[in-house]
């Protein structure tokens, strides 16, 4: 997963990789949750600019609360 930042609390999710071997495997899903519970336990908020960690985070509402714009 890779992010910037655009300031002291935000955090902007640009790409979520897996390698192709562990796809299907629920990887990608654990970064996202992994995410999330980093950024709520730093009080951050996120901007999900990749395409994965936006669908994930839309299928898991009790997830959104770390988003900088809810949906």
């Amino acid at each position: 997963m890779t992010f910037s930042k655009a300031g002291d609390k935000i955090l902007i999710i640009d790409h979520t990789g897996v390698p192709d071997e562990l796809g299907g495997m629920g990887v990608g899903k654990a970064l996202v949750e992994y995410m999330v519970m980093d950024v709520r336990a730093r009080g951050l908020k996120v901007v999900p600019l990749c395409p994965f960690t936006n669908a994930t985070l839309r299928k898991h509402p009790e997830w959104q609360d770390i988003l900088k714009d809810p949906f």
